[in-house]
């Protein structure tokens, strides 16, 4: 494998993420609020810098859709807080849209104890990024999303790189312009708020943008699959009296039934809330609707179009 160690990538000076913000110098000196007014200054940039990478992020999307309708899987796999927000982001799609836990993936430099500790080394070892890849039995049929503040964590472009070897898409997200990630995957994404608020510290404004990039990837490529419809959580798991009534309400919504009506299609459809809104709208039984629904590719638009 190639050799990515910090030495012989980029000059770290020469990042965004690691400049120096003039329009934060002397924060210490500031008074508390006019120090978060300029925080909070700061972070208006990240909207608009994602937004001047909406097309990117929207490839990536039609990528990763098209990957697991042919049976593929979504990996996020990252170094401290980018690999925590990765794994933060794969950890809420099971809860939210009702998938299995292993359909999206995020993998972080140093295992589950670096999701609350530093483990500084690892980030740095290009072969580990590899390692555990193939350890999660990635293959060819799933989508790689590096993720990457400064755009040349070893880790990550080490997982790039065997991910690429074995014929996968990849993708990366940096907040640096000019990214070494960005050479090395087929959707590059570079979100570039500007410098951190403090010195080097991407948990802030880098970190702010990940996580919207990331929101807007897992939310669009289950709209795409079906999981979404308007704006409903059509497939979320009633296992709780929360759960329970947000779906009841949802197929209220959709189906346009009464309380009592929606509760009877969720109970006969056995939670399963699109069945069970396909079943309310048509006056259909469980059958017939998870037929419509298995036609449609799980999408109830077109089921009860």
């Amino acid at each position: 494998m190639a050799d990515l160690s910090p030495q012989t990538s980029l000059d770290l000076s020469l990042l965004t993420t690691e400049s120096i913000n003039p329009a934060t110098k002397d924060l210490d000196a500031l008074p508390t609020l006019e120090m978060l007014t300029v925080i909070n200054r700061e972070d208006r940039k990240v909207a608009e810098a994602v937004e001047a990478e909406l097309p990117r992020i929207a490839a990536v999307v039609d990528a990763a859709a098209l990957c697991l309708q042919e049976g593929g899987r979504l990996f996020y796999t990252g170094a401290g807080t980018s690999g925590r927000l990765g794994v933060l982001d794969a950890s809420e799609c099971p809860p939210t849209f009702n998938v299995p836990p292993g359909l999206v993936v995020g993998l972080v430099a140093g295992g589950d104890y670096a999701l609350r500790n530093a483990v500084e080394g690892v980030e740095d070892q290009p072969a580990a990024g590899a390692a555990d890849l193939r350890e999660h039995g990635f293959t060819g049929k799933d989508l790689l999303i590096g993720i990457a503040a400064s755009g040349r964590t070893p880790y990550v472009l080490g997982a790039v790189e065997e991910a690429t070897r074995m014929g996968a898409p990849t993708a990366g997200i940096a907040c640096s312009r000019g990214a070494l990630l960005s050479s090395k995957v087929r959707f590059p994404i570079e979100v570039v708020p500007g410098p951190e608020v403090v010195t080097g510290s991407t948990r802030l404004k880098a970190g702010t943008a990940t996580k919207l990039v990331l929101n807007m990837i897992s939310t669009g490529v289950m709209v795409r699959l079906g999981y979404v419809y308007s704006n409903l959580m059509v497939n979320v798991q009633p296992k709780n009296e929360k759960l329970v009534d947000r779906a009841q309400r949802i197929i209220m919504a959709v189906a346009g039934v009464d309380r009592a009506v929606a509760a009877q299609a969720l109970e006969e459809s056995g939670l399963d809330v699109r069945t069970a809104t396909v079943m309310a709208k048509l006056g259909i039984g469980k059958a017939e609707a998870a037929q419509r629904l298995a036609f449609c590719g799980g999408r109830i638009r077109e089921a009860i179009g």
